[in-house]
């Protein structure tokens, strides 16, 4: 009978506490659930922090960096970093907080991949890395307004582009909605619509069905 259970990663004990002793007054918190171990630092501390969990803790590898918006909080962002320990199969998560004013040391000068994780948080969350060199967006497109990962970005975007006919190129607009097409009756299709469709006239009408009503009256409701 084949398993299907998925393979349980080794726990590493006592790790938090490890940790919370190398680091000192930068550990704020620390949380072991569903199997990952979780802790908070201060936030100008993070470059040391990443020092001392790859060099005494043997956390070779930056998996991710990701950001998450909490607008009800002073700083209302959090900067998550997900590090991996080949040699001792364990994975750890450190958080820190800030605004939008506030920037956050950059890590590069430790783990080089993250001038391109760093560029991602800045671009979808807004949240300034300081120390990165190349701080530009990475996944919107040239001249975006704002910030779309944040709780507060609008879900149509503030600009839209096209293609321009008369001006043979890609322009930038307003975003605008259009809705030429909404002339609906509300009803549902189970119900029966109160009119003639296109096609119904071939059929004859139905013993018992309702009076239609031209459309342009039920437009007018």
């Amino acid at each position: 009978m084949a398993n299907n259970t998925a393979p349980v990663v080794p726990a590493r004990p006592g790790i938090l506490d490890e940790v919370k002793a190398a680091i000192g007054d930068a550990f704020l918190e620390g949380v072991h659930a569903v199997g990952e171990d979780s802790i908070t630092v201060t936030r100008t501390s993070i470059a040391d922090v990443t020092r001392t969990l790859r060099d005494s803790f043997e956390y070779q590898q930056l998996m991710e960096i990701a950001g998450v918006d909490y607008p009800s909080r002073p700083e209302r962002f959090e900067v998550v970093y997900h590090f991996l320990s080949v040699t001792r199969n364990h994975r750890i998560r450190v958080r820190v907080s800030t605004d939008e004013d506030l920037p956050v040391p950059s890590i590069t000068s430790i783990f080089p991949v993250a001038g391109w994780l760093e560029r991602e948080v800045f671009d979808l969350y807004g949240v300034v890395f300081d120390g990165n060199e190349d701080l530009r967006r990475i996944l919107t497109d040239y001249g975006f307004r704002g910030h779309p990962f944040r709780k507060d970005f609008p879900l149509t975007g503030y600009v839209e582009l096209r293609y321009s006919e008369e001006q043979k190129r890609v322009v930038y607009e307003p975003v605008s909605l259009p809705q030429d097409f909404r002339a609906f009756d509300f009803l549902s299709p189970w119900e029966g619509a109160q009119y003639i469709l296109p096609g119904d006239e071939k059929g004859g009408e139905a013993p018992g069905a309702p009076t239609p009503v031209p459309a342009a009256e039920t437009t007018k409701k």
